[in-house]
């Protein structure tokens, strides 16, 4: 599958100052998929090695690091030279091995002359770190997260599409009706099959949506693995607590993340490790209030005020038991539920960009969905779910912080209405 993040590798390959890079992102986004494509297109050989499943690579690290004895090994593994600049080494799931992880380090300022990539699905989470730093500075880093929608469309065969909307996007010009209803459609698909690679795959190989749900169980069943594994049995038991409640938590008039509802009781206290477990995993994405809405934007971040989403919108949809023939209706449904799911896609989207996620509330429950800096220029950011677009906020907050651009997601086709750029849900990924 043609993946943004391919444009980013090539980059790093071509570095002067290259370092050994680290890809991070959440299980079954395709890191290890996009790493073999990039060694096979750009390098005469590639040599993978799987930290978590090889036991005995895994022993080996546990003792000296220095590149030459480690290459020197990996290469009777894989019974493959690995020559600077002709060979790709990959170390995947390298959160499985702290000393691993520490290599790296050394083979910046050892061998920076490998092309050295580590994969990692929990290498934002400390809890396997125990003994060893983790090498700052020495590494580039990147994060992989599920397909966007132009990504979806790239995959689905519809990459002419996908180009048809950046241009309408770029010169704010309406889609053709035909194209506009041609990319909801899609768009329905995605909301349903989200961007997780495997689920991807069997929708455009398959043509039916049945089948998906079987798929995003199995991911969803691995990230449960992961919380007993990466975590001690008791923040694991609130780890999966806190990542079950989210449907709950977004159904709330107000979706401002609650830790009563996780459990009675709740605090912070309780249920903060798990929390950050959930975020630096990549598995749930954490959008924070503003308290408000000027430069720099995260200086006002309210630490204790935010919203949880999950890190892909057909998990959503599985999880919560949205029936799919209500998502590819006709008929616009007045079902608040879509709401908060279509804000849980925005936030994927953002995520995926490297927007930090910020939402705006006023004391008088007036709110924003997100709001991004652009430069010198705040940017509110409201999330429709269909046509009906009114809405008091986005012009108290405009008043309030005299903003030039605001932005209204929702069904209906680009444009510009009272001083908002009209953007449609199938185009976020052009912002």
């Amino acid at each position: 599958m043609k993946r943004i993040l391919t444009s980013k590798l090539n980059e790093w390959r071509d570095k002067k100052n290259r370092m050994p890079l680290l890809l991070h992102g959440a299980r079954q986004v395709g890191k290890t998929y996009i790493l073999k494509e990039f060694g096979r297109t750009n390098f005469e050989n590639t040599v993978y090695i799987n930290l978590e499943t090889n036991a005995a690579v895994n022993a080996f690290f546990e003792s000296d690091i220095s590149p030459e004895r480690i290459i020197q090994y990996l290469e009777t593994i894989a019974s493959e030279r690995i020559i600077p600049g002709k060979t790709l080494l990959i170390l995947d799931e390298i959160q499985s091995s702290e000393r691993a992880l520490l290599s790296l380090k050394t083979f910046c300022e050892d061998a920076p002359q490998y092309h050295v990539v580590a994969a990692g699905s929990l290498l934002g989470v400390p809890i396997n770190r125990e003994k060893f730093s983790f090498p700052v500075g020495k590494v580039d880093e990147l994060q992989l997260f599920s397909l966007d929608f132009e990504e979806f469309l790239w995959a689905s065969g519809n990459e002419s599409l996908a180009n048809q909307i950046r241009e309408h996007f770029d010169q704010d010009e309406k889609m053709p009706l035909a194209l506009h209803e041609q990319s909801m459609e899609l768009f329905k698909r995605y909301f349903i099959v989200g961007g997780m690679p495997a689920a991807v795959l069997e929708w455009v190989e398959s043509n039916s949506l049945l089948p998906v749900v079987d798929i995003q169980s199995r991911i969803l069943n691995e990230y449960v693995a992961d919380m007993a594994k990466y975590a001690t049995p008791a923040t694991s038991v609130k780890i999966r607590s806190c990542y079950q409640s989210i449907p709950a938590q977004l159904a709330k008039d107000n979706a401002k993340f609650q830790y009563k509802v996780v459990q009675r009781g709740g605090t912070a206290t309780i249920f903060g490790e798990a929390i950050e477990w959930l975020t630096s995993s990549g598995v749930a994405l954490k959008c924070q209030r503003l308290e408000h809405g000027t430069i720099p934007i995260n200086a006002y971040a309210d630490l204790s005020d935010f919203k949880l989403y999950m890190g892909d919108i057909g998990i959503l949809t599985m999880r919560s038991g949205m029936p799919q023939q209500l998502i590819l209706s006709p008929i616009e449904e007045d079902n608040t539920f879509l709401g908060a799911m279509t804000e849980n896609y925005v936030a994927q989207v953002f995520a995926s960009k490297g927007y930090p996620l910020y939402y705006w509330r006023s004391e008088n429950t007036a709110e924003v969905d997100f709001v991004l800096q652009q430069g010198l220029d705040v940017v509110p950011v409201e999330v429709k779910k269909g046509k009906r677009v009114r809405s008091a906020s986005m012009n108290i907050f405009k008043e309030k912080y005299k903003t030039i651009l605001s932005i209204r997601i929702s069904k209906k086709n680009f444009g510009q209405e009272n001083g908002i750029k009209s953007v449609p849900l199938y185009a976020v990924f052009c912002i």
